[in-house]
């Protein structure tokens, strides 16, 4: 059973991670109905996430050794530092900063209190409200050829509220996107760049602890995870396939159409989650 769990948990994982309804949230919430109703956990759901990142290398493939190319050789002076290939390398670094630094303070809170469907399921509507809001207002007139070292670092801070549960990295990179007026599907490409460094970095961070120290004594002060490697290898095989259809249709799905159906969504889901709690149907 645990071994289907797994499976399905990569398949919810695949799903929902480049959508911007919070591939976390939903682990967590269907967690709580699993058999056992445990959570599974922000080291399964930070492992999981190494195979979502995995299809945005290959979707992105030729993007990102472009930019990562002409960033060495801007680095080493054989091309202008200007080049724009270069800036978007420099880019991507800077906005990767907020998040790594606030998951670092962070880390105990992550994998505890922030983790309260309460949290999960008021993100869930709140960030779904200012996508909505975001995705009306939005002028819609930048490319990222107008990303500026200011954006990206608003970028970067808005990526580091998906630290908790419910906010979606993409959906909260997108809505900042949006509100400084850029186009929804430069919103969501630099999205899913930006995400490459903290994403793989909290996977194999995660891995390693998951590795280099097991916990399988809860009086020893720790958290026993919910899945053995072998459960969480395969739930990540499971989210990478998934992740490469989902990519593919996600991105031309936003060239022509709003974002309201996930708005909507959310605000759904969130609400029926409240409601779930409120009656004792589920466990916090």
């Amino acid at each position: 059973m645990h071994f289907l769990e797994a499976i399905f948990l990569g398949l919810v994982q695949g799903l929902t991670e480049f959508l911007p309804v919070s591939s976390s949230a939903h682990l967590r919430i269907v967690g709580a109905f699993l058999p056992g109703a445990e959570d599974p956990g922000a080291a399964f759901t930070a492992i999981t996430q190494i195979g979502t990142e995995a299809a945005v290398v290959i979707f992105f493939w030729r993007d990102i050794v472009r930019i990562v190319s002409r960033w060495v050789k801007a680095l080493f002076g054989r091309i202008p530092r200007n080049d724009p290939d270069a800036r978007m390398g420099w880019l991507i670094i800077i906005g990767s900063i907020p998040i790594i630094v606030l998951g670092l303070l962070f880390q105990n809170q992550i994998e505890t209190v922030f983790r309260s469907l309460w949290l999960v399921a008021g993100m869930l509507i709140l960030f779904g409200i200012l996508l909505g809001i975001a995705d009306a207002i939005g002028e819609q007139k930048h490319s990222l050829s107008d990303l500026t070292v200011r954006h990206g670092l608003i970028y970067g801070i808005a990526q580091s509220f998906a630290l908790l549960p419910g906010v979606s990295r993409s959906g909260g990179t997108i809505t900042a996107g949006l509100l400084m007026g850029y186009e929804r599907a430069a919103a969501a490409r630099y999205a899913f760049l930006l995400a490459i460094p903290a994403v793989l970095g909290s996977g194999l961070y995660e891995l390693y602890k998951t590795v280099a120290h097991p916990c399988v004594d809860a009086s020893a002060g720790c958290t026993p995870e919910q899945f053995s490697l072998g459960e969480t290898a395969a739930a990540t095989l499971v989210a990478f396939v998934v992740a490469l259809v989902v990519i593919k249709y996600f991105m031309a799905w936003i060239s022509k159409h709003s974002f309201l159906p996930f708005v909507l969504y959310r605000v759904a889901l969130g609400t029926l989650v409240l409601v779930l709690l409120a009656t004792g149907a589920i466990a916090a």
